[in-house]
């Protein structure tokens, strides 16, 4: 049975009231107005050309005759008004003057038209809307494969997001999970997709298509929230990359056994910065260098060239902190590392440019 430490007095909690049953799926947003608001302000104009031809009728009451009583008062004039314009009236109430007939024939009809346009209009408008948006969730979800599931779009996921997007990643190519529908608008104004809903639900998991991500990175508020995604996420994909943050240090080896890759302890990670700031404050200024993506001093992967197949890992130009050889990472002094193979990775430190920025096989390495 997991027992998951949970953060004390100085964790971000969600509001409760955040939290939504429904599950939506939020494609980044076109500038277009929403379809309620469209329909209000057309209804607004129908009441507005209804209005107008009611006046026009009552100024000219005279020239036209109701068979009931012979004379047109107000309401006869709004209800004349309202048949003419949403049908071709019932004959009951006719314009029999020259002038009624005239005004007819240049303000009514054209009026009439008007009114059947903005009501026809609207509704089309609204179907269009609807369906072009249900098309292009249907195209999302047939283009989307191997591509980035986040979970929590805090500080955290934030980071996480613009780090791996610095190696090329398209936006298109991030789909962000959280409950609150706020955040969610926020990741969508970024050009990230996004679902609505709790990322330890599998349903909503489903909708963020995480059967078919290649990684996933759970930045959630609370250490048994991540525990539940890992543990739900492991089991739609066996093959994603898996990383999460967790507050507490202790809970670290929880997000393991739940089915992490690699998990990153914020607090104990901020905490020995500032022991070592404390204790050199140069050395702390070099690690928060690392820590900043795409300045000064970068943390990277990258793989061996054909170069520097067979030297040693100090006759290389860069700056190498470790070796990746198979599953395994090996300290730049280990005495297995050896001489250095074409299938390795190695991790360097460099310095920070556009093109290690961009480069397609060199991968930042998270440091918080």
């Amino acid at each position: 049975m997991f027992h998951v430490k949970l953060p004390g007095n100085d964790a971000i909690a969600r509001d409760p009231a955040e939290h939504h049953t429904t599950h939506r799926i939020k494609l980044p947003q076109r500038v277009v107005e929403r379809p309620l608001r469209q329909v209000t302000r057309r209804l607004v104009m129908a009441l507005l050309v209804l209005a107008l031809t009611t006046f026009i009728v009552w100024i000219d009451r005279g020239g036209y005759h109701d068979n009931s009583d012979e004379r047109v008062d107000f309401l006869d004039a709004a209800y004349y008004a309202t048949v003419t314009l949403s049908t071709t009236g019932y004959g009951d109430i006719v314009p029999y003057s020259d002038s009624a007939r005239l005004t007819n024939i240049l303000l009514i009809t054209p009026l009439r038209v008007l009114f059947l346009i903005i009501l026809v209009g609207t509704t089309l408008e609204v179907l269009t809307e609807r369906t072009r948006e249900e098309w292009r969730l249907s195209r999302w979800r047939s283009n989307l494969r191997e591509h980035t599931v986040v979970v929590g779009f805090g500080t955290k996921g934030r980071s996480a997001i613009q780090t791996v997007c610095a190696t090329g990643l398209k936006p298109e190519q991030i789909v962000v999970v959280d409950p609150s529908e706020k955040v969610i608008d926020a990741a969508t104004a970024e050009g990230y997709a996004g679902v609505v809903g709790d990322a330890t639900r599998s349903d909503v998991l489903l909708r963020a298509e995480v059967q078919r991500a290649r990684q996933i990175i759970i930045a959630t508020q609370r250490d048994d929230t991540a525990v539940l995604v890992a543990l739900t996420a492991r089991q739609m994909n066996r093959g994603a990359k898996i990383v999460a943050a967790v507050r507490e240090e202790e809970n670290a080896p929880l997000l393991r056994q739940s089915g992490a890759d690699a998990v990153i302890t914020s607090a104990s990670a901020a905490g020995r910065l500032l022991g070592l700031s404390v204790l050199s404050p140069s050395a702390g200024m070099v690690m928060e260098d690392l820590i900043q993506q795409g300045t000064g001093l970068d943390l990277v992967e990258r793989p061996v060239i054909k170069a520097e197949v067979g030297r040693g890992v100090r006759e290389t130009e860069d700056l190498v902190v470790s070796v990746v050889r198979g599953h395994r990472v090996l300290g730049y002094d280990d005495p297995a590392v050896g001489k250095l193979q074409l299938t390795d990775r190695l991790i360097t430190i460099v310095r920070a440019t556009p093109e290690t920025v961009i480069a397609p096989d060199v991968r930042p390495l998270p440091t918080d």
